[in-house]
């Protein structure tokens, strides 16, 4: 038994130290990003992510000018202008868990606008491989965003990312459609795909089909994660992806990398624009009576 007179007095309590010391040994409200190692100083208020860092590089060459500001594990940051207008871009990596740091950390950094820039798998037969597929919204079934809200709350694209990203593709000439995106957790199994030896998850013979007859358009891993916390967050987000392969037939190429760049980009120097009529006429969301002409 410990007499009173042997205990510490002057040693913190359990309590005190539950106080002093958080449970969590990151900080989510320090200046500095703990994994994209961004400040709110590094980026523009517009960001488009790409998954795949290598990306960073195909994006940026088209701006006017590039600054990489940041790079640890899968996430790369670059900031500079297209158009004059100021704009970042940083990856994701692939998947919903890391895109979900990514857009924590960026909305604490002070992102307001987040356009997915990626590649995926087309399973309309219309859509070819090179084309644009510009989401409207997406069909959840990663994970990630299950833990954030309940399951029945919906992905959606902001009408002004859809809009802007519609614009600059008829503005570059390129090849688009408009749609619903599914986003998955795995690129194997959870795509309907043959895993190892050829193991077959149950249903997967039937998922590709079940969108497609439900007119879902496109398939890849990161945009519901993307909406869901971006509407969660009151931010405005979308996505655009190059079509790498048409599941309907067999087509597949890597090819409209530089097109889904190009478009993301001119689009948010026309989210920049649709702000500034915006505020001309004193109204708070963009719509089909006002123009940029």
């Amino acid at each position: 038994m410990t007499h009173p007179s042997d205990v510490d007095e002057s040693a913190p309590t359990e309590a005190e130290t539950d106080t002093e010391v958080p449970g969590n040994s990151e900080d989510p409200n320090a200046d500095r990003q703990y994994h994209l190692e961004v400040t709110g100083d590094d980026m523009a208020d517009s960001v488009l992510l790409p998954g795949n860092p290598e990306r960073i590089g195909t994006i940026t060459e088209l701006w006017d000018d590039a600054t990489t500001v940041a790079s640890h594990r899968e996430y790369r940051t670059s900031t500079g202008r297209y158009e004059g207008t100021p704009i970042s871009a940083t990856s994701t990596g692939i998947g919903g868990p890391s895109t979900a740091i990514a857009v924590e950390e960026l909305a604490r950094a002070g992102a307001e606008t987040l356009i997915r820039v990626g590649s995926c798998g087309a399973i309309q037969p219309e859509v070819s491989v090179g084309d644009l597929v510009i989401t409207s919204g997406a069909v959840r079934q990663e994970g990630t965003s299950k833990e954030y809200i309940r399951t029945d709350y919906p992905a959606v694209a902001s009408h002004e990312v859809v809009s802007a990203l519609v614009a600059a593709a008829e503005r570059l000439g390129y090849d688009y459609h408009v749609g619903l995106t599914m986003s998955a957790d795995g690129f194997y199994a959870g795509q309907g795909r043959p895993g190892f030896d050829g193991y077959e998850a149950p249903g997967s013979d039937e998922l590709v089909d079940s969108l497609r007859n439900a007119n879902v358009t496109n398939i890849e891993m990161e945009a519901a994660t993307i909406l869901t916390l971006a509407s969660i967050y009151g931010l405005r987000a979308g996505a655009v992806c190059a079509v790498y392969a048409n599941r309907q037939t067999g087509e597949f190429r890597t090819e409209g990398d530089r097109r889904a760049a190009e478009t993301a980009s001119l689009a948010v120097d026309l989210l920049a624009r649709m702000d500034e009529r915006k505020r001309e006429a004193g109204v708070s969301t963009w719509h089909a009576g006002l123009d940029l002409d």
